[in-house]
């Protein structure tokens, strides 16, 4: 199958109040993952995010008078970084450096490497770089692994009330996030140009908690997860899967 995987960066990156050893399990547990997948035959494209240590970055840079094209730069590179510690935990045959852009991305994929990569472009995250990539590369599967278990009505960790979205359509999750965005802290754990991506290319989407890898691999090679399920109509379930 022919799987992208969004890992966020608040999931797989050092925070920076980890020990040294801590982060490093962690990007080794995703890596471990990973090669399974790679072993079982899938075709992956990863997609890594910039997590806190880009936050901290990109607000002392704003601090320091930095415009935000160049906030975002700042952003894409400590995702770039963020990628290549998991191309360092790798065994499976990987790309040596993130690519820089889609068609690179596509060529790794397309003589078997494991594609892992960071940010792409200024006014661009990593949940709209996900989505494109998944359409470029006409993926049967787009995984977000977030740090909430799916789609919500609003943050879980401040209203006891929120309720999480079992299945949707990608026009509805289009709508949800455009009402969601209007409102600072947004709770929606993909963008709105990432699901206007998913809506025009009509791609399998599932959202779920990625804190535990281990969900990641049941998602992808058995379809089994506790998240949010965005189905196009008419779209087939993806191979492999008995559910």
């Amino acid at each position: 199958m022919n799987v992208v995987v969004s890992i966020g960066g608040s999931v797989l990156a050092p925070d920076l109040g980890d020990d040294r050893t801590r982060a490093a399990e962690r990007v080794a547990a995703h890596a471990s993952i990973v090669d399974d997948l790679a072993t079982d035959g899938h075709d992956l494209g990863i997609v890594v995010g910039g997590g806190s240590v880009a936050r901290e970055y990109i607000g002392a840079a704003r601090e320091l008078g930095a415009n935000e094209i160049e906030l975002d730069r700042i952003g894409i590179d400590v995702t770039r970084l963020n990628a290549r510690l998991l191309i360092a935990a790798l065994e499976s045959d990987a790309v040596v450096a993130p690519p820089t852009d889609y068609e690179a991305a596509g060529e790794a994929i397309q003589r078997g490497d494991v594609c892992v990569m960071g940010g792409v472009t200024p006014a661009q995250t990593t949940d709209a770089v996900s989505a494109a990539l998944a359409e470029y590369v006409e993926a049967d599967l787009l995984v977000y692994a977030t740090s909430v278990p799916g789609v919500f009505s609003a943050d879980p960790n401040e209203d006891p009330d929120a309720e999480r979205y079992e299945r949707l359509t990608p026009g509805e999750l289009v709508d949800l996030i455009a009402g969601m965005d209007m409102n600072a802290g947004s709770p929606a754990p993909v963008d709105l140009l990432g699901a206007k991506v998913i809506e025009r290319a009509g791609i399998r989407t599932i959202v779920l908690d990625g804190t535990d890898p281990e969900r990641i691999a049941a998602a992808v090679q058995r379809g089994e997860y506790d998240g949010t399920d965005v189905v196009p109509e008419g779209t087939p379930e993806p191979p492999g899967w008995g559910r």
